[in-house]
């Protein structure tokens, strides 16, 4: 059952990761980022690195795999949006 439980954080954190795939590259091909909340974002990326922080710190592989890609990719378009202002 142990499996199963990791095998499902590892597939929820991966499905919720990927999602920002398609706006990073959306962001990086158009340069682009009108639409985007910069507000939104701050919070965003501000709770993802927590989260991974507490990840790290409670030894939990699914909240460290998906927060640090997803840290990389909001990462990302944060930058994205100071940038293409």
């Amino acid at each position: 059952m142990e499996n199963f439980t990791l095998a499902i954080g590892l597939a929820a954190g991966g499905l919720t990761t990927i999602a920002f795939l398609p706006q990073v590259i959306k962001c990086w091909r158009t340069r682009s980022t009108h639409d985007i909340s910069l507000i939104m974002f701050l919070v965003l990326v501000t709770g993802v690195l927590l989260w991974l922080i507490y990840g790290l710190l409670t030894n939990d592989l699914p909240l460290i795999a998906a927060n640090a890609v997803t840290l990389a990719l909001a990462g990302a378009i944060l930058i994205f949006k100071l940038r293409y202002k």
